[in-house]
């Protein structure tokens, strides 16, 4: 047998895409933790999107983007597993710190969004819309926080809300697109 035949029975199949998987993590995160700050739901608030935040935010995110980087896809790779540590950390000790470290928290991971959003050009409008809108989410909770402003928290959180919106559209789209063969749903 020669080498390239060799290699070719030990070839691993490729990795299949966890992209929809992140995107649908991210955007059913953002979109309960968003619900959750506007106060829509009544008696709830963000505390009650912990466990959420950490399991499908924190662990699938990471996953998907551990998963994303040994496909050797960086953008994504990076996307989903910096904001899994992101919602991992804030599921956990979001609540706990003080306003100044809370609001610094927030305005660092306002730059991760920012980079993601610069980086996300090349994706498309859904792409820039995702991250583009995650950043502003992030810079508002981060004021809001510093500031003690309820009000300025509750549009950060219908910001966060319509960001998960796209983000699980994009998931959606890619995964019936992918199913049916054909574009059944816009992408860009």
């Amino acid at each position: 047998m020669s080498k390239d035949a060799a290699g070719a029975a030990n070839a691993r199949p490729a990795a299949v895409d966890a992209g929809p998987l992140g995107y649908l993590a991210l955007g059913l995160t953002l979109l309960a933790f968003g619900l959750l700050r506007t106060g829509v739901v009544s008696g709830a608030g963000t505390k009650d999107a912990a466990s959420l935040a950490l399991l499908v935010g924190g662990v699938t995110l990471f996953l998907a983007g551990m998963w994303q980087l040994r496909r050797g896809d960086a953008f994504t790779g990076t996307a989903f597993a910096g904001l899994g540590a992101f919602w991992a950390t804030w599921s956990s000790a979001g609540g706990t710190a003080d306003k100044n470290a809370a609001g610094l928290f927030l305005l660092l991971w306002a730059l991760l969004a920012l980079t993601l959003t610069a980086a996300s050009w090349h994706a498309g409008r859904l792409g820039q819309g995702v991250f583009g809108l995650l950043t502003v989410a992030l810079v508002l909770l981060a004021v809001s926080t510093w500031a003690g402003s309820d009000g300025l928290g509750k549009v950060a959180g219908w910001v966060a809300a319509v960001s998960g919106l796209l983000s699980w559209y994009g998931a959606t789209a890619t995964l019936t697109n992918s199913t049916w063969g054909r574009q059944a749903l816009p992408l860009r």
